[in-house]
């Protein structure tokens, strides 16, 4: 019994000695000096191009800060969108240096988390966290330095089209944006929408229909017809009336105003899609009708081909046509190939506005 209270002395006493080392080791560490961003200048403006992703943007560097004795220094750089007071900071790095770079697919990321806008001027708050140890003791904040950045954004803007004919066509519940079919721009900021969609039933206004959103919710802005279904939208307008088939559907610019989607018009031109070439049954000058499959969002059909080009067109006639690039066809463009003679389940994905693809699948 002696020896064991012996025992869980001397571990009472070299615990304490431990803990009052380690209390003298945190108080020695002393912060002074400036920790200060040293680059870039304040103001900077950096416009990010995404042709060049992988190209350096902005390299940050500051003075080190100093906690009066050598000790490994953790930092931090955060970001936020300028006068928000880091609210909601981004954190763009954590490093042990004293610089970081970022190239311009990695700023861009950073600058549209912190909540700028693509392709418009906004303020960029940056600051850098410093901390010691493993916990992060003892933390210090550098001053802030704001510039300018100009993010892009690779995604398509779009457009959903609720309505009442969307569980009948294999679009999920009616008039819910988050399953309805979508048109897309050609580019962000352009306002020339396109897209397929399919009604399984005619769709018949005031108490049918469909109508346009800009979001998928009714949060925003929402677009029907302004009464005169002329082919003019209006907000929020009236119900947009169908009859049953597959369209081709557009919103544009109107002759009178591009001043955004309230000058917007809009078409719909019923489409039935086929295969035509040479190297279809019937060449060039007819097309071998294909059957649209609302299961699949696709037209397909059991085709016998032989070696020669093709091309996918609507209505027998040239006036809707796809072809070039297999994987992102655009209309008239080049012819499209089959190597081999043989039987083929043939394909056509016109669901994914502006990304049409087909796919050959032998049989």
């Amino acid at each position: 019994m002696k020896n064991t209270f012996k025992f869980l002395f001397a571990f009472i006493a070299f615990a304490g000695l431990m803990s009052c080392e380690d209390e003298e080791n945190f108080q020695i560490l002393d912060p002074s000096g400036d920790f200060v961003i040293v680059t870039p200048d304040a103001g900077t403006n950096i416009v990010l191009d995404p042709n060049l992703q992988t190209n350096p943007s902005i390299t940050l560097t500051w003075s080190p800060a100093d906690y009066g004795t050598p000790t490994e220094i953790q930092y931090v750089v955060e970001f936020a969108a300028a006068g928000t007071d880091f609210a909601e900071p981004v954190v763009a790095a954590s490093t042990t240096n004293t610089n970081v770079t970022w190239n311009v697919l990695e700023l861009n990321g950073a600058a549209l988390s912190s909540g700028l806008t693509p392709f418009e001027e906004g303020g960029l708050d940056i600051r850098v966290k410093a901390t010691t140890g493993t916990t992060g003791s003892q933390e210090r904040i550098s001053n802030m330095l704001t510039i300018f950045v100009t993010p892009f954004s690779t995604d398509l803007p779009k457009l959903w089209l609720p309505g009442s004919y969307q569980s009948d066509s294999g679009y999920g519940n009616n008039w819910t944006q988050e399953t309805a079919a979508t048109l897309a721009a050609s580019a962000y900021g352009n306002y020339d929408f396109e897209g397929y969609v399919y009604f399984a039933s005619a769709q018949s206004a005031p108490d049918n229909g469909y109508k346009f959103t800009d979001a998928p919710n009714w949060d925003n802005g929402v677009f029907g017809d302004d009464g005169s279904f002329s082919g003019a939208l209006t907000s929020p307008g009236d119900n947009i009336s169908a009859n049953p088939g597959y369209y081709l559907v557009k919103a544009n610019p109107s002759s009178a105003s591009a001043g955004g989607l309230a000058a917007m018009s809009y078409t719909v031109t019923a489409t039935e899609w086929g295969i035509v070439g040479a190297a279809t049954p019937n060449g060039w000058d007819s097309s071998t009708q294909l059957t649209y499959n609302s299961s699949t969002k696709m037209w397909e059909g059991v085709v016998a081909l032989t070696a020669g080009e093709f091309k996918f067109r609507a209505n027998q006639a040239w006036t809707i046509n796809l072809g070039g690039d297999p994987a992102a066809m655009n209309y008239d463009g080049g012819n499209l190939s089959v190597a081999a003679e043989g039987t083929y389940l043939v394909k056509l994905n016109l669901s994914n506005p502006r990304a049409y693809t087909y796919e050959l699948i032998a049989q």
